[in-house]
This record gives C-alpha cells, sequence and structure tokens, in this order.
C-alpha cells in the first residue's frame, strides 16, 4: 500500500457507507422486545414519543431499526399493506438455533430450515409480516 493510502481498517468511521433496513411495524415497543427474545438483538438507540418509537437494534454487530408506522410520512407496515416486498437474511454460525429461538420468540414458519442451494437455510415470518431467511452456506 502508498504512503497516504489507507486500509480499510484504518478508514475513519465517517468514511464508511452502511446501510441498513428500516422495519416498519405496529406497536414498535412490543416489536423491540420481539427482537431482542427472537435474535438476541441489543439496542443501540431509542427515542420514544407518545407511544411511537424509533431505535437502532443490532444483532452480533449487524444493524437494523425498528419504527412504528406513519402513514403521515408514507411508512407503512407489512400488516398494513397486507405482506412485505423484502425478506432479511440473517447469516449465523448455526441458523438451526438461530431459527429456532425465533419460532420459540413467536415467529411463524414460512419455510423449513433445510439443505438447499448450497446452504442451511429456513424462513420464519415475525409477528409484524417481515421475513427472515435464517441460514449460512454448507461448509461454514
Amino acid at each position: 500500500m502508498s504512503e497516504g493510502t489507507k486500509s480499510a481498517k484504518e478508514a475513519k468511521p465517517s468514511e464508511k457507507t452502511t446501510i441498513a433496513p428500516m422495519l416498519s411495524v405496529r406497536n414498535g415497543v412490543q416489536a423491540l422486545e420481539f427482537y431482542k427474545a427472537a435474535f438476541g438483538a441489543e439496542e443501540l438507540f431509542k427515542i420514544e414519543n407518545g407511544g411511537s418509537v424509533v431505535a437502532t437494534l443490532s444483532v452480533n454487530g449487524a444493524e437494523f431499526w425498528v419504527a412504528d408506522e406513519s402513514p403521515e410520512h408514507l411508512n407503512f407496515s407489512p400488516e398494513t399493506l397486507g405482506g412485505g416486498t423484502v425478506r432479511m437474511v440473517m447469516v449465523v454460525s448455526d441458523p438451526d438455533a438461530a431459527f429456532d429461538r425465533a419460532v420459540k420468540a413467536g415467529a411463524k414458519v414460512a419455510v423449513p430450515m433445510k439443505d438447499e442451494y448450497g446452504w442451511r437455510l429456513g424462513r420464519v415470518v415475525d409477528p409484524y409480516g417481515h421475513h427472515w431467511e435464517i441460514g449460512r452456506p454448507d461448509g461454514n
């Protein structure tokens, strides 16, 4: 590396671009508790206002946002829309355990855990209508 060039590890946080989904839900406070129970999410940031919530959660460093739907801002939950357009993909070292934990916390099985496409993979739907594919590539 030439002098004056920074590696990715040396880059300042402000130089890094991140993209994190924001899940619109009904009953945001309850949703936060679900994601903590289902995925072991840690709460990093939260604002509550009149019963509504906006929060950042992290699952082993993978961040996502949760917010109460707000039709006035054109933010609608899958419950309001009759389904969602995005699936969350969560890659973990033990997908069977993560899948079982999510189901135990209240997620519904959409696709049972199985070996498919070179992955150990299953899909659940959380109580707020968001689909989560949980898996890992085979051989990991």
